[in-house]
């Protein structure tokens, strides 16, 4: 048999020739020395540019931007939330409202169920709240009526001396100056009598739609209070079933918050209005019942509110009482200030919300600004309710994670393959 040539002799182990062997074993050497090693039998073909290998990314990077992205989504999906309940804040708003009514009157609805049936307990509830709240009115009104020649005289001479003050030393402002001041303001109300006029027609306009808000809320709290649990659960079983669960944590969570919330600042903002009234009727103040209601309802604006309505009250203790009582009422603002953020708050409140201050102030300056008084009032009810429902969802997932723990071991148990 004739003896093959040395180029085509083969190796009886992997059927390559011996020089091929040692090529690649240098080969591979000389790449491992360089750092640039390939897996072996991987030869970079010639006339092929090596590729590019891809810049190297910190970690950090890699996690910030997956962050960015995401809040990029969620922030334009509150945009568009925000946007609709734009378009339809007037229903927003009635629906808000009936919830409040709902979470102040559904517990008195409940007590009467027990004696009559619940239609008639929720229209006696609903009848003597309305009876309730028009006789407030009234009487403020009354009031307000039966002081008003002596209310008109005390801000003349109110106004007269607070000219004195200002002509006096340290002010020394020129007596013309403030003549000429009330002779604008006759003048300007002569030359925009026409845009006054538009501007109150325009109100009027404005309280039609009010009113329809507030017909709206009364007809949602109706049905709220009367079969508001029924109306949750059909919504939760038309939801996929994977998802009724959690849904419906959320909602009890979301319920519970918010009725503690209404409870609560509705507990506050009596408080303070008892305070400002006895304070103001025992200074002389007059228009301390309509003041006092002011303080009320200001109330529901945490932080804000109340030193605007005892600033409104400091003014008009300034026109009617001089500036010594228009001072003690300034202190007034600050006492009660300290009571309702380090008494009321935490006590009333914090059973219910648990907020930090700088959390609330961000979110009725945030509410405001998207949305004015309503942003104002609805920021902090819905930033406490967001909250939580995402503490009652992380909370089966902490309870699921401890039993796996306990039942598994230092770490939790993994899920079988097959699961």
């Amino acid at each position: 048999m004739p003896r093959q040539p040395v180029t085509q002799r083969r190796n009886p182990a992997n059927g390559a020739p011996p020089y091929a062997r040692r090529n690649r074993i240098r080969t591979a050497s000389r790449q491992a020395l360089r750092g640039t090693n390939r897996p072996p039998g991987r030869e970079p073909d010639e006339g092929v540019a090596p590729v590019a290998a891809e810049p190297p990314v910190a970690p950090a990077l890699r996690t910030a931007a997956a962050y960015a992205w995401r809040i990029l989504v969620v922030g334009a999906a509150v945009y568009a939330a925000f946007t609709v309940l734009g378009r339809f804040h007037e229903i927003a708003v009635a629906v808000f409202l009936g919830l409040v009514v709902t979470a102040m009157l559904r517990p008195v609805a409940d007590l009467l169920t027990r004696l009559v049936p619940r239609p008639m307990a929720v229209a006696v509830t609903l009848i003597g709240s309305m009876f309730l709240v028009l006789g407030i009115l009234a009487l403020i009104g009354e009031v307000v009526a039966a002081e008003r020649s002596g209310l008109l005289r005390e801000f003349r001479e109110g106004i007269g001396r607070i000219e004195r003050w200002l002509e006096e030393p340290p002010f020394r402002l020129n007596p013309e100056a403030l003549s000429d001041v009330q002779s604008r303001i006759g003048r300007f109300l002569s030359d925009h009598r026409s845009t006054l006029i538009s501007t109150a027609l325009s109100g009027a306009g404005r309280l039609v739609e009010v009113l329809t808000v507030l017909a709206l809320a009364l007809f949602c709290s109706v049905f709220f209070i009367h079969s508001g649990d029924r109306q949750w659960s059909w919504f939760c079983a038309q939801l996929p079933v994977a998802v009724r669960g959690r849904v419906a944590i959320t909602g009890r969570a979301a319920w519970r918050t918010f009725t503690g919330y209404t409870h609560g600042i509705v507990l506050v903002a009596a408080t303070n209005a008892i305070l400002v009234g006895v304070a103001l009727f025992a200074l002389g103040v007059p228009l301390a019942v309509p003041l006092a209601l002011l303080e009320f309802f200001a109330a529901f604006i945490p932080l804000i509110g109340s030193p605007v309505a005892l600033a409104v009250a400091a003014v008009v203790a300034l026109a009617s009482k001089g500036p010594i009582v228009a001072a003690i009422v300034v202190a007034l603002i600050v006492i009660i200030g300290q009571i309702e953020g380090h008494i009321l708050h935490p006590i009333v409140m914090s059973w219910a919300v648990r907020l930090h201050p700088v959390v609330v102030a961000l979110s009725v300056i945030g509410g405001a600004i998207a949305a004015g008084v309503v942003g104002a009032v609805v920021a902090v009810p819905l930033v406490s309710v967001l909250w939580s429902a995402r503490q009652a969802l992380r909370r089966p997932r902490q309870s699921e994670a401890s039993e796996q723990v306990a039942d598994g071991g230092s770490e939790p148990a993994r899920p079988q393959s097959g699961a």
